[in-house]
C-alpha cells in the first residue's frame, strides 16, 4: 500500500466509523521513521487540513501516517472537521520529511526542492513543505514561514531545511 492509500483509507474509515485501521502489512517509502505531513485538499485545491511531525513519535511510518491524516481530517485548527458528504472530493498528499540540516545563509534554501523549519529565541516555530504553490522565492518561503509562526519579520530566527519525499494522488 503506498501512502497516500493509507492516508485516504485512514480517514474515511475514521469519519465514516469513527475507526482508525488496521496497519498495513507492507507500505511503499524507503524509510521505517520518519516526520509526516498529511495534506488533505478539496477537488478545486483548496487546503482541508494538513498535520505533520518533523520526527517521527512513532515506531513505524505506517502509523505516523494514519495518527497524522486523523489529525488532519479533524485537528487541524484552521478547519472544521471533515465530514462523510466530503470524501468522495478530496485528494491527499504525504510528505516524508528527510532530517533537517541547519542552514547559515539564504544562498542555502530554494523553496521548490527544501522545505524550511524557522526557530525563534522565544521557542515559537513553524514549518513550511517545499515546492508549495505561491510560494516562488526564498523571501516568501521566509516570510510566510514566519508569519505561520507568529515571529515578527525583522525578529532574527534559526533556519532548517529538509527535503521531503511527496506522495500525491
Amino acid at each position: 500500500m503506498n501512502p497516500v492509500e493509507l492516508a485516504k483509507m485512514t480517514v474515511e474509515k475514521y469519519v465514516t466509523k469513527q475507526e482508525i485501521p488496521d496497519m498495513p502489512e507492507k507500505i511503499f517509502v524507503e524509510v521505517e521513521q520518519a516526520g509526516v505531513f498529511v495534506s488533505i485538499k478539496t477537488a478545486d485545491g483548496d487546503l482541508r487540513g494538513c498535520i505533520g511531525t518533523i520526527f517521527p513519535t512513532e515506531d513505524h511510518i505506517g502509523q505516523e501516517i494514519i495518527n497524522n491524516a486523523v489529525k488532519a481530517a479533524t485537528k487541524d485548527p484552521r478547519f472544521d472537521e471533515i465530514q462523510h458528504h466530503e470524501l468522495e472530493n478530496l485528494n491527499y498528499s504525504v510528505d516524508v520529511l528527510h532530517k533537517p540540516e541547519r542552514v547559515t545563509s539564504e544562498e542555502e534554501l530554494d523553496p521548490k526542492n527544501y522545505g524550511i523549519i524557522v526557530v525563534a529565541k522565544d521557542g515559537k516555530q513553524a514549518l513550511l513543505l517545499p515546492d508549495l504553490e505561491g510560494i516562488e522565492t526564498i523571501q516568501q518561503q521566509l516570510a510566510v514561514c514566519k508569519r505561520k509562526a507568529g515571529i515578527p519579520m525583522n525578529e532574527p530566527i534559526a533556519v532548517h531545511r529538509f527535503k521531503a519525499d511527496r506522495y500525491y494522488e
